[in-house]
């Protein structure tokens, strides 16, 4: 069975999307087979991914009812548009609404290893679908004042999910994404973050830098793009592979791919 890994944040603007998209990018470069699924209305995964706007069938018709999961994967992503914001109005007004994704997932469970699920940036019921399908949750953090209040606010919501409808689902770790760490407030972001969590937050942190705007608007990965600030995705991927079972193979097929990138 795949690990099913809900990445989410309380607020937009915290480089979520671009963590799913370069893990998957990482992830796929050391031979693990990898799904990503684009929850998020706005669709900016998906474009990410350079599909047009207008495909289908989308994670909408997934939900609806209109498409199986595996009808909707393009080159290992199920893409997402804005009929997904209508999909999930209809969601509102049905019985087992929070199971929705975790069942259409299940018949595809099978065909991968990792499927990471990119979700919208609040925690409303596209999230809850998102945490209840999922074993492991990652939350990513801006490395600004408020990081620790949004951490907490992701964090009741896993919480929420686990207690009512998903008791595997546990915490994968917290990223501190889009820091400068030569900065007095990034650093102190940070140590809050520890303080708080612990060893739940990663060692790794995502530096800041236009480059990844730019890697977006080319729908190239910011490995091509910029393998420097790639590295900070390797490294953060090693952890991830750390915590994660029966991936071991993999863990070290990365270290080669994090060697060879430093050469």
């Amino acid at each position: 069975m795949a690990h099913k890994i809900a990445v989410l944040s309380q607020k937009g603007g915290t480089g979520k999307t671009t963590a799913v998209r370069t893990l998957t990018d990482v992830l796929r470069r050391s031979g693990v087979r990898t799904l990503a699924i684009d929850l998020d209305p706005q669709g900016n995964l998906s474009d990410y991914f350079d599909l047009p706007t207008d495909v289908e069938p989308t994670i909408a018709d997934v939900l609806s009812g209109r498409a199986a999961a595996g009808e909707a994967i393009y080159e290992d992503l199920i893409p997402s548009n804005l009929s997904l914001a209508e999909a999930e109005l209809a969601l509102g007004g049905r019985m087992g609404r929070e199971l929705t994704l975790r069942r259409a997932l299940a018949e595809i469970d099978e065909e991968y290893e990792v499927i990471l699920i990119d979700c919208p940036p609040s925690l409303g019921l596209l999230t809850v679908n998102a945490l209840v399908a999922a074993d492991h949750a990652l939350i990513t953090a801006e490395a600004q004042y408020f990081a620790l209040q949004g951490v907490e606010q992701a964090m009741e919501v896993v919480e929420l999910a686990r207690d009512s409808l998903n008791p595997p689902l546990s915490l994968l770790g917290v990223l501190l994404n889009l820091a400068d760490m030569r900065t007095v407030h990034s650093r102190e972001a940070l140590a809050s973050l520890k303080e708080r969590f612990g060893e739940r937050v990663f060692e790794s942190v995502i530096r800041s830098s236009i480059a990844y705007a730019e890697s977006a608007e080319r729908a190239r990965s910011i490995l091509d793009h910029r393998p420097d600030l790639g590295a900070d995705y390797l490294a953060l991927a090693a952890e991830m592979l750390e915590r994660l079972q029966g991936l071991d193979d993999a863990g070290e097929r990365l270290a080669r791919l994090a060697q060879s990138a430093s050469t």
